[in-house]
C-alpha cells in the first residue's frame, strides 16, 4: 500500500529530502538526494483543482461547472495555489471594473459575484 508523499518533517516541520527510491518489481534501490517538484507540496484538494483546471483548458466557466463553485471561488483557489507555489511576491493584479461589468453583462458571473470581485479589489488596494 502506497502512502502520500510527506514533504514536511512531522517532528520539526522542516522540508524533507527524498534520499531513496525503490523499484517494487526488480527490488532495485537507488540512494541519492532527489529534488521534488513544487507541486509535491500542494494539498490533495489543490492538485485536484489543478487537474480540473487543466482538463477544462483554463476555461473558468467550465471549472465552475465541474466543481459546482462560483467564479470568485475559482479565482480564490487559483490565487491560493499560485501563492503556494511560491509566486506570492508578485503584486496582486487589480480587477478591471470594466471587465467585471462586461462579464456581468455577458452573463458570465452573477451580480453577487461581481460585487464580491469589486469588494475584493477594494480590500487589495
Amino acid at each position: 500500500m502506497a502512502f502520500p508523499l510527506l514533504t514536511d518533517c512531522p517532528v520539526c516541520h522542516k522540508t524533507l529530502t527524498v534520499t531513496k527510491l525503490h523499484c517494487s518489481n526488480c527490488r532495485t534501490n537507488i540512494e541519492n538526494e532527489f529534488a521534488l517538484s513544487k507541486f509535491s507540496s500542494l494539498a490533495a484538494e489543490q492538485l485536484r483543482f489543478i487537474e480540473v483546471f487543466l482538463k477544462c483548458r483554463g476555461n473558468i466557466k467550465e471549472v465552475e461547472k465541474e466543481l459546482s463553485v462560483s467564479y470568485p471561488t475559482v479565482r480564490g483557489k487559483l490565487n491560493e495555489i499560485i501563492e503556494a507555489l511560491g509566486y506570492s511576491d508578485r503584486t496582486k493584479q487589480k480587477v478591471d471594473k470594466k471587465k467585471v461589468i462586461s462579464m456581468l453583462d455577458a452573463g458570465e458571473i452573477t451580480a453577487e459575484e461581481a460585487i464580491q470581485l469589486l469588494k475584493e479589489n477594494e480590500e487589495d488596494a
